[in-house]
């Protein structure tokens, strides 16, 4: 059976859209990730062996059925993130950051008995920025975006809204490099020593800034430069598991 997977961004456009503030409903937003996968058998019209053979896990099968959705608990959250391609949350890992690591952002559900799809986003962005940053790091950046972890007014910018941009920002950058010949290219700075993020990242990303009117100039230095941190650790997560993948194949065709 195949996995039915979505990447980054399909997965922060399912939480919009089951938060009410997005355009589409949440089954709208799986059809439409499924389709992109499966534009051949669309094209044959002839979609329905392959949906059959798609796995489709016990999280989506309640998605489809309707209804807006406030929360989610820990296993529902982690049986989503394992969802996402090339992410490996795990309840027992959630599970520190709620009570021990990240605490002051995860005090209690915030949606019932629940966490609160904000909550979530943001687990999922704790899972994305550890394959870069330790977690004193992940802490201090937090601080700059979020400020007082107890008043959601005060955030540069939500978890939900960050985890759409970031992911919005990595896909739009591959979509660039699949037409070009290099993968990632690097721009020298003054010194020789130096390399800075691919010179199409950045650009993306101040296209992207130019949108939030209401950041003062400071604070856009604080938002762009995390969409950078976040996008490159979303980059890290494929290569780690494209070497994987290659380690495995080795393994296991090797006499």
């Amino acid at each position: 059976m195949e996995s039915f997977t979505l990447t980054r961004h399909e997965m922060a456009c399912l939480l919009l859209a089951l938060d009410g503030y997005s355009g589409q409903t949440p089954l709208q937003v799986l059809q439409e990730a499924w389709n992109k996968k499966h534009r051949r058998d669309l094209r044959n019209g002839n979609p329905l062996p392959a949906f059959l053979s798609t796995a489709l896990p016990p999280i989506f099968e309640k998605l489809i059925k309707g209804g807006r959705v406030r929360g989610f608990s820990l296993q529902e959250i982690a049986a989503l993130g394992g969802q996402i391609e090339y992410a490996h949350l795990s309840p027992s890992s959630m599970q520190n950051w709620v009570k021990r690591d990240f605490k002051e952002y995860f005090g209690s559900p915030k949606a019932g008995k629940k966490y609160s799809l904000n909550q979530a986003a943001l687990l999922f962005i704790i899972d994305d920025l550890k394959s870069n940053l330790d977690f004193d790091s992940i802490r201090k950046l937090f601080a700059a975006l979020f400020r007082k972890p107890e008043d959601e007014q005060d955030d540069l910018l939500g978890p939900l809204e960050l985890y759409e941009a970031y992911s919005s920002l990595f896909e739009e950058w591959i979509a660039i490099k699949a037409k070009t010949s290099g993968f990632i290219t690097l721009s020298a700075g003054r010194e020789s020593a130096r390399t800075k993020p691919a010179a199409d990242m950045v650009r993306l990303a101040d296209r992207l800034i130019d949108r939030m009117n209401r950041l003062s100039g400071t604070e856009r230095e604080v938002v762009r430069n995390s969409l950078l941190v976040a996008a490159i650790s979303v980059l890290t997560c494929y290569l780690h598991a494209t070497a994987k993948q290659y380690l495995n194949a080795t393994l296991f065709l090797t006499p």
